[in-house]
């Protein structure tokens, strides 16, 4: 009875073989993973840009306004309240400010940002942001 009870049981070999193929997997997903992470960060950074161009829009129709700078706090005005974007205080999520933020021009994404990104991003990706 004792020698059926120890065939079960799996061997350290085999254990260590799962482990492997695990690890492998990992090593395989991650890179992919970092990768599309970054690449919504970016997207939300071009979106929190949309956003901006829209409310300088709204503005501009709305005071009769065709050119000149708006200060960041009368855009939050027209963006949707308690949003990380309106509490931004023109700065996107890494803390870069927002550039030209005036009627008539759309806002561009900070070179730094854009710096960080450019290995998921190419110009292609931030064509109408960029300065």
């Amino acid at each position: 009875m004792s020698r059926r009870l120890a065939a079960r049981g799996f061997t350290l070999v085999e254990i260590m073989i799962v482990v492997a193929i695990i690890a492998l997997l990992a090593a395989i997903a991650t890179p992919g993973f970092l990768r599309a992470r970054k690449r919504s960060q970016a997207t939300s950074v071009k979106t929190d840009l949309r956003l901006i161009d829209s409310a300088l829009d709204q503005y501009a129709l709305e005071f009769s306004r065709t050119d000149g700078p708006v200060a960041f706090d009368v855009v939050t005005k027209y963006l949707k309240p308690s949003t990380r974007l309106a509490n931004s205080s023109g700065t996107d999520m890494f803390g870069n400010a927002f550039s030209r933020i005036q009627i008539g021009t759309t806002p561009t994404v900070h070179p730094t940002t854009r710096a960080m990104f450019s290995d998921v991003c190419d110009d292609a990706f931030w064509s109408p942001y960029l300065p």
